[in-house]
């Protein structure tokens, strides 16, 4: 699929910020098959798990209208008391299951999405209302897969339908000689295994239809190449200019560095290509410390500062390429290196205190 603005493919997966923007417009990964089905099995686990409860309160319904009939006054006057009557005995049979299924609803939605509030699905727009775009709808491939699955749906219902009723066909004529309450209970049987096959079959079709949202979302939501640049630009800022803030930074940094080097005691040399600035203050100070380092032109720029404040270069190669390496700057020296340091410094007091 091309990319509209830019003409590229869109070939790169989406980045998290890509999807939360998405989902902030209230475009997430969403099968409306899952929640159906779930409502389904729950409800029909709910009805036979309280068959007994419901049993009872459909006989306590009867027996309470049954023995009423002579004393019963079906009037006008009376029609609100009698409503309202049969809404509490239906009421007790109905809400457990209701809420059931409410309850099985909101999880299976929130499973899928979790949390989310958003306006923009139901803000005005020109596309919704556009009848181009709108017979391209028609034809599109979430058209075509919503009408695969009423017509998925209408063929298991049937089927199943089909397969019990011809399971049982030799059960009905007995009925003849039952009970009312003998022919009820089979037909809720019955009833109930033709929505139990159904609902297998339909959550099968539930999980295929997840996996093909999930396809199609994941497709919609690719990225060009050209995106990835930009969306890396906004988050992380442009390369350029984090590469001029890096290099202010840097100067600003051996700018502060020189102007401790004429505070530094000795300058230890490579001798042309490092230079480590040795500072060490009994007073204040446990150990040495490192006020300025550098390689090359910077090692080169240490020791001209340093000739320029009379600080005394002492040429020590392995010892200079050692704290380079182990001491970063405004660190002390450590200990395996402290006595040679100790040695150089001694040195330089003696000259200084001879001169």
């Amino acid at each position: 699929m091309a990319d509209e603005s830019s003409g590229q493919e869109k070939t790169e997966d989406p980045t998290d910020r890509r999807l939360l923007e998405a989902r902030n417009k209230g475009d997430v990964l969403k099968s409306m098959e899952i929640p159906s089905a779930a409502v389904l099995i729950a409800g029909l686990m709910g009805l036979y798990l309280m068959r007994g409860y419901i049993y009872s309160n459909l006989l306590n319904i009867m027996r309470h209208y049954f023995s009423q009939l002579h004393t019963m006054s079906v009037v006008p006057a009376n029609m609100l008391h009698i409503t309202l009557d049969a809404m509490y005995f239906f009421g007790l049979i109905l809400i457990p299951i209701m809420g059931l299924i409410f309850i099985t609803a909101a999880l299976a939605n929130y499973a899928q999405v979790g949390v989310l509030f958003t306006t923009e699905k139901i803000m005005p727009k020109y596309e919704k209302i556009d009848p181009i775009k709108g017979l391209a709808r028609m034809f599109s491939m979430q058209t075509l897969n919503n009408t695969l699955k009423s017509i998925a749906k209408i063929t298991v219902i049937t089927w199943a339908a089909y397969t019990i009723v011809k399971a049982h066909i030799n059960e009905l004529l007995p009925l003849m000689h039952q009970e009312p309450i003998s022919i009820f209970i089979f037909y809720c049987k019955i009833s109930f295994f033709i929505f139990l096959k159904a609902a297998i079959v339909i959550a099968v079709l539930a999980v295929i239809d997840w996996v093909f949202q999930r396809w199609q979302f994941m497709k919609k939501m690719k990225m060009t190449k050209q995106e990835m640049k930009e969306e890396a630009k906004t988050t992380e800022g442009d390369p350029h200019v984090k590469g001029r803030i890096r290099s202010i930074q840097m100067e600003m940094a051996r700018k502060r560095m020189m102007a401790d080097v004429p505070d530094a005691d000795v300058i230890i040399t490579n001798p042309t290509r490092l230079a480590i600035a040795i500072k060490y203050d009994a007073a204040s100070m446990i150990a040495p410390i490192v006020v300025a380092k550098g390689a090359g032109v910077i090692a080169h720029k240490i020791k001209e500062v340093a000739t320029d404040n009379g600080i005394p270069l002492v040429e020590d190669k392995p010892l200079a390429r050692a704290l380079y390496g182990a001491v970063e700057i405004g660190d002390q020296i450590p200990a395996e290196l402290f006595q040679a340091v100790a040695e150089i410094l001694a040195h330089v007091y003696g000259l200084k205190k001879a001169a």
